[in-house]
Protein backbone atom coordinates (compact mmCIF):
# COMPACT_ATOMS: atom_id res chain seq x y z
CA UNK A 1 0.00 0.00 0.00
CA UNK A 2 1.00 3.33 -0.74
CA UNK A 3 0.50 6.11 1.65
CA UNK A 4 0.68 9.38 1.41
CA UNK A 5 1.24 11.84 3.95
CA UNK A 6 0.18 15.35 4.50
CA UNK A 7 2.98 16.44 6.39
CA UNK A 8 6.00 14.70 4.19
CA UNK A 9 8.49 16.30 6.62
CA UNK A 10 7.56 13.81 9.61
CA UNK A 11 6.95 10.30 9.66
CA UNK A 12 3.67 9.25 10.35
CA UNK A 13 2.46 6.79 13.54
CA UNK A 14 2.11 3.46 12.89
CA UNK A 15 -0.31 0.90 14.31
CA UNK A 16 1.23 -2.04 13.12
CA UNK A 17 -0.64 -5.33 12.28
CA UNK A 18 -0.83 -7.17 15.07
CA UNK A 19 -1.66 -4.42 17.77
CA UNK A 20 -5.16 -4.53 18.80
CA UNK A 21 -6.37 -0.69 20.40
CA UNK A 22 -9.83 -0.67 22.26
CA UNK A 23 -10.60 2.92 23.16
CA UNK A 24 -9.95 6.46 22.03
CA UNK A 25 -6.73 7.30 19.98
CA UNK A 26 -6.70 11.54 19.19
CA UNK A 27 -3.53 13.62 18.00
CA UNK A 28 -2.29 15.90 16.01
CA UNK A 29 -0.17 13.60 12.84
CA UNK A 30 -1.12 11.39 10.23
CA UNK A 31 -1.43 7.91 11.23
CA UNK A 32 -1.29 4.13 9.45
CA UNK A 33 -3.41 1.42 10.96
CA UNK A 34 -2.66 -2.12 9.68
CA UNK A 35 -4.03 -3.88 12.99
CA UNK A 36 -7.39 -3.38 15.09
CA UNK A 37 -9.33 -0.49 16.31
CA UNK A 38 -12.44 -0.19 18.53
CA UNK A 39 -13.52 3.02 19.68
CA UNK A 40 -12.90 5.79 18.08
CA UNK A 41 -9.85 7.77 16.17
CA UNK A 42 -9.63 11.70 15.81
CA UNK A 43 -6.58 13.22 14.32
CA UNK A 44 -6.15 16.88 12.92
CA UNK A 45 -3.81 14.63 10.43
CA UNK A 46 -4.42 12.29 7.39
CA UNK A 47 -5.02 8.70 8.17
CA UNK A 48 -4.35 5.56 5.84
CA UNK A 49 -6.08 2.51 6.55
CA UNK A 50 -3.53 -0.30 5.38
CA UNK A 51 -5.74 -3.62 3.71
CA UNK A 52 -5.26 -5.73 6.16
CA UNK A 53 -6.94 -3.41 8.98
CA UNK A 54 -9.55 -3.98 10.33
CA UNK A 55 -11.28 -0.95 12.61
CA UNK A 56 -14.61 -0.75 14.33
CA UNK A 57 -14.55 2.85 15.24
CA UNK A 58 -16.14 6.61 14.50
CA UNK A 59 -13.44 8.36 12.37
CA UNK A 60 -12.64 12.54 12.63
CA UNK A 61 -9.66 13.35 10.42
CA UNK A 62 -8.80 15.81 8.14
CA UNK A 63 -7.91 13.20 5.22
CA UNK A 64 -8.51 9.48 5.04
CA UNK A 65 -7.59 6.78 2.41
CA UNK A 66 -9.40 3.54 3.11
CA UNK A 67 -7.99 0.20 2.02
CA UNK A 68 -9.00 -1.98 4.68
CA UNK A 69 -12.14 -2.55 6.65
CA UNK A 70 -14.39 0.53 8.36
CA UNK A 71 -17.21 -0.38 10.41
CA UNK A 72 -18.28 3.02 11.28
CA UNK A 73 -19.09 6.88 10.22
CA UNK A 74 -16.63 8.82 8.88
CA UNK A 75 -16.03 12.45 8.78
CA UNK A 76 -13.39 14.09 6.82
CA UNK A 77 -12.38 17.94 6.99
CA UNK A 78 -10.95 17.73 3.36
CA UNK A 79 -11.18 13.98 1.32
CA UNK A 80 -12.82 10.57 2.09
CA UNK A 81 -11.06 7.98 -0.62
CA UNK A 82 -12.32 4.43 -0.91
CA UNK A 83 -9.68 2.25 -2.63
CA UNK A 84 -10.38 -1.07 -4.53
CA UNK A 85 -10.67 -3.47 -2.34
CA UNK A 86 -12.07 -1.32 0.84
CA UNK A 87 -15.29 -2.57 2.45
CA UNK A 88 -16.80 0.69 4.55
CA UNK A 89 -19.94 0.30 6.56
CA UNK A 90 -20.99 3.81 8.03
CA UNK A 91 -22.24 7.48 6.70
CA UNK A 92 -19.48 9.26 4.67
CA UNK A 93 -19.14 13.18 5.18
CA UNK A 94 -16.76 15.02 3.87
CA UNK A 95 -16.56 17.73 0.79
CA UNK A 96 -14.70 15.62 -1.61
CA UNK A 97 -15.39 11.62 -1.76
CA UNK A 98 -13.97 9.39 -3.83
CA UNK A 99 -15.06 5.79 -4.17
CA UNK A 100 -12.80 3.78 -6.27
CA UNK A 101 -13.95 1.09 -8.87
CA UNK A 102 -13.82 -2.46 -6.30
CA UNK A 103 -14.70 -0.73 -3.13
CA UNK A 104 -17.32 -2.31 -1.16
CA UNK A 105 -19.44 0.69 0.51
CA UNK A 106 -22.93 0.92 2.50
CA UNK A 107 -24.38 3.85 4.18
CA UNK A 108 -24.82 7.32 2.75
CA UNK A 109 -22.78 9.82 1.49
CA UNK A 110 -22.98 13.62 2.84
CA UNK A 111 -21.17 16.68 0.74
CA UNK A 112 -20.69 19.55 2.37
CA UNK A 113 -20.07 22.12 -0.29
CA UNK A 114 -19.59 25.62 0.57
CA UNK A 115 -20.51 28.02 -1.95
CA UNK A 116 -18.51 31.05 -2.48
CA UNK A 117 -19.83 34.41 -0.97
CA UNK A 118 -21.06 35.97 -4.12
CA UNK A 119 -23.26 33.57 -4.91
CA UNK A 120 -24.91 33.32 -1.57
CA UNK A 121 -25.50 37.06 -1.88
CA UNK A 122 -27.27 36.50 -5.28
CA UNK A 123 -29.49 33.91 -3.44
CA UNK A 124 -30.56 36.05 -0.70
CA UNK A 125 -31.94 39.11 -3.29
Amino acid sequence: MAVSVSNPSTAPCNIGPRIAIRGTITGDEDLIVEGRVEGSISLSGHLAIAQVAVLEADLEVDSIDVHGQVDGDIVAQTTITLHEGARVVGNLRAPRVVIADGAQFKGTVEMDVQLPASITRQQRR
